[in-house]
């Protein structure tokens, strides 16, 4: 039995996606970041960091939801959602994992919340303009990976995929967002019809009609 800590919409998404793709027994914990229960005193005892999601597996509490996503997929190897050890392209699946939770989710952050990256709010305005031209350039490299791969490492799903779709839905509000990307607005598109993508987003209530219709 897994234990999910989650918010909808939030870093939780990922696993949450994973875990139900491998059919994983688990249960769904809500963490309600409306009255700020992430900073309670028993939710701070399983992540210290005070961030969602946190997993617990066998009574061991594990967050990052990037070590979370590595975990259930290291569990579940059947599933083939992460290259084997020794596979070629194992070293290209932490790259990619890598390059989405330190580039791309780290400049989402930025852009959500600049007032943590100034003390003057007066330049708030400048650093969400930078950041947009930053997840901008991300989105790019992104997009001319998936020019001719059907998913991120190529031809085969893996849990990548599952990240970058979480990252494009916060990213929906950019001024260059996923959509504005030709190939990366059609593999959106195609995820749309993947059964736990349309499961787990009716669960969490996330609305997949901009990702459907290119709006």
């Amino acid at each position: 039995m897994f234990k999910l800590y989650y918010y909808p919409n939030n870093a939780s998404l990922a696993p949450h996606f994973l875990l139900h793709h491998v059919k994983a027994d688990y249960e769904l914990l809500l963490v309600d970041k409306t009255s700020n229960a992430q900073k309670s005193a028993d939710y701070l005892k399983l992540n210290p960091a005070g961030r969602i999601p946190t997993l617990v597996v066998d009574e061991q509490p594990i967050f990052e939801s990037p070590a979370i996503c590595m975990h259930i997929c290291e569990l579940h190897p059947e599933s083939k959602l992460m290259p084997p050890i020794g596979h070629s392209q194992r070293p290209l699946f932490y790259q990619w994992l890598a390059f989405l939770n330190n580039t791309l989710q780290a400049e989402l952050m930025v852009r959500y919340y600049p007032h943590r990256y100034t003390n003057d709010e007066a330049t708030i305005p400048n650093v969400v303009a930078a950041q947009d031209d930053r997840i901008a350039d991300a989105l790019s490299i992104i997009n001319d990976q998936l020019e001719h791969n059907e998913y991120l490492l190529g031809d085969k799903l893996t849990a990548c995929d599952y990240f970058l779709f979480m990252l494009s839905e916060w990213s929906l509000l950019i001024e260059k967002s996923p959509l504005t990307f030709e190939y990366l607005a059609a593999y959106l598109k195609r995820l749309c019809s993947n059964p736990t993508i349309k499961a787990v987003c009716d669960m969490e209530e996330i609305d997949l009609t901009p990702f459907q219709t290119g709006d």
